[in-house]
C-alpha cells in the first residue's frame, strides 16, 4: 500500500510491539540498578588505585571543577535513561488503557526519545575511548568495570523498546470505542 498523499510505502504494523517493548523495558529497568551501583570504570596509577560509579565520577568531575561535564554525564547516564523507562512506560500504559488523550503529545514524545536515546551512551563511549588511549601498563591503566556492561545493556535494551513500540497504536481507536455498525 502507498500513502495517497506523499506516495511513500505503507508499512504493517509491528507484530507483538506491546509485549516486546515491555519485556525489553522491564529488562531496561532492572539493569539499571546495578549500572549505577557497580563501578562503571576501573584506574589504577603508580599512585592509586579507584573504581568509580556513574554518580562518583560525575562527583569527581565536579570537584576538579568541570561542572560542565559533570551536568553533562549527569544528564546523559542518569537523567535520560530515567526519563526513557518513564516515557516509553506511559506510551504502553496510555495504549493498552484506550486513552485517546493528547496523542500529538505523546507521540512527540515518542520521537523525542528515538531521538535522545543514543546520547545515552557517552559514558561507555568515554569508558572505551580510555580504556583505548591508555596504554601505559606500567604506569596507568584503565579497566571497563562490571557497571559500563550493564549500563550499556541499559541503552541498547531502551533503544530496542523505543524501535519496537509502534507509534501509530497511540492514534488508534480501541474496539470499545468504535461506535456501533449501522443497522441493515
Amino acid at each position: 500500500m502507498r500513502c495517497r498523499r506523499c506516495g511513500t510505502s505503507i508499512h504493517r504494523r509491528k507484530p507483538e510491539s506491546i509485549a516486546r517493548t515491555w519485556a525489553f523495558l522491564i529488562a531496561a529497568a532492572i539493569l539499571y540498578l546495578p549500572a549505577n551501583l557497580l563501578p562503571i570504570m576501573l584506574t589504577s596509577t603508580l599512585l592509586e588505585q579507584r573504581s568509580d560509579t556513574i554518580l562518583s565520577g560525575v562527583a569527581a568531575l565536579w570537584r576538579d571543577g568541570a561542572w560542565d561535564i559533570a551536568i553533562i554525564v549527569f544528564v546523559a547516564s542518569v537523567v535520560v535513561p530515567i526519563l526513557k523507562i518513564g516515557v516509553i512506560a506511559l506510551l504502553l500504559w496510555s495504549v493498552q488503557s484506550g486513552a485517546r488523550w493528547r496523542r500529538s503529545e505523546r507521540t512527540r514524545l515518542y520521537r523525542i526519545v528515538e531521538f535522545v536515546g543514543h546520547w545515552s551512551m557517552l559514558d561507555v563511549f568515554v569508558v572505551a575511548l580510555l580504556v583505548g588511549l591508555v596504554h601505559f601498563r606500567s604506569f596507568a591503566d584503565v579497566q571497563p568495570g562490571p557497571g559500563a556492561v550493564a549500563f550499556a545493556a541499559v541503552v541498547v535494551l531502551t533503544m530496542l523498546a523505543s524501535m519496537s513500540f509502534d507509534p501509530r497504536l497511540i492514534w488508534d481507536v480501541p474496539a470499545k470505542n468504535l461506535p456501533p455498525a449501522p443497522k441493515s
